[in-house]
């Protein structure tokens, strides 16, 4: 009888015993990512924030200045150069983007496709090199004296394009060089995002006569609407600390006329020795992508709610 007992009370007393670890476990997983966010976001977060209050130059001591970094930013020419230069790249970047992705997806995802699976790696392997294996291959292609396709323009009877000594061109070359390797990532999404549609919807559409072009613009657009504010918010904030592709591709030339805002952080704090004022001016970036976030936001639950 004692033993009987005593086997009621264990089994009485296991459920309490699972639930707390049901509820230690979650709490250990999210506190090893809270410690890394801390340690690898916040915490350089506060310094640079610190850093940007002061005229601190990467070594020895410093003294705290204020605001002056950031008046003395928001009268620097070079920085609004920078910031247009940049604001200019993710306009032609995000949208470029966003059009070769979608038209991507629907190509891999249509019913008469053939070879989808072969397609998806094609398009995706573009992603997986780094940014600055990207851009040296660009340069191959679209280098002035050397690269590929001025020497086909020449050899069909053309004049060389002067794809890094012109401004807009070298910025065009690199919108397409960074298009080209992050679209395979934002293809995953769309087919994702394609394939969670219902397909009755596009079988009562045909009933009713609409054609693949209406199917698509009244059925699969609104449908992805989160996807597609996914990817174009992905987009923007990576086009706005762009940096590697322009450095492996054409450093930001000619001159410093293509230095985009990342560009210019740098080598104001690692070659100027400023690293209170770069600091600044990493925070009116990130202040700017915070903003960009925010209207994102807004405007899809605006979108969602109709």
């Amino acid at each position: 009888m004692t033993k009987r007992a005593s086997d009621v009370s264990a089994v009485s007393a296991s459920p309490p015993r699972r639930r707390s670890k049901y509820i230690l476990a979650p709490l250990v997983l999210i506190a090893a990512n809270v410690v890394l966010f801390a340690l690898f976001f916040v915490w350089p977060a506060v310094i640079g924030l610190v850093y940007s209050f002061t005229n601190y130059t990467g070594v020895g001591a410093f003294q705290f200045i204020g605001l002056d970094n950031y008046h003395n930013l928001f009268g620097d020419s070079t920085f609004y150069d920078a910031l247009t230069r940049t604001l200019l790249y993710a306009v032609l970047f995000v949208p470029l983007n966003f059009a070769l992705s979608l038209l991507a997806a629907n190509l891999v995802v249509g019913k008469h496709a053939k070879g989808a699976s072969v397609a998806r790696v094609i398009f995706f392997i573009p992603w997986l090199l780094s940014p600055i294996v990207v851009g040296v291959l660009w340069r191959w292609l679209f280098g002035e004296n050397f690269g590929l396709v001025n020497y086909v323009i020449e050899k069909l009877g053309g004049s060389a394009v002067p794809w890094q000594s012109n401004a807009d061109l070298s910025l065009i070359v690199v919108v397409m060089a960074a298009s080209w390797a992050w679209t395979g990532f934002s293809m995953l999404l769309f087919i994702a995002a394609i394939k969670n549609v219902p397909v009755s919807y596009y079988e009562a559409a045909s009933l009713d006569g609409a054609g693949p072009w209406r199917q698509f613009i009244s059925i699969t657009l609104p449908s992805i609407a989160p996807t597609s504010f996914i990817v174009i918010l992905l987009n923007t904030i990576n086009a706005m600390k762009e940096y590697p592709v322009f450095v492996a591709l054409n450093n930001g030339g000619p001159g410093t006329s293509n230095n985009l805002l990342v560009q210019y952080i740098y080598e104001t704090g690692f070659k100027r020795g400023q690293i209170g004022y770069a600091s600044a001016a990493s925070f009116v970036l990130m202040l700017i992508l915070m903003a960009v976030a925010i209207i994102q936001l807004i405007v899809n639950r605006r979108v969602e709610n109709r």
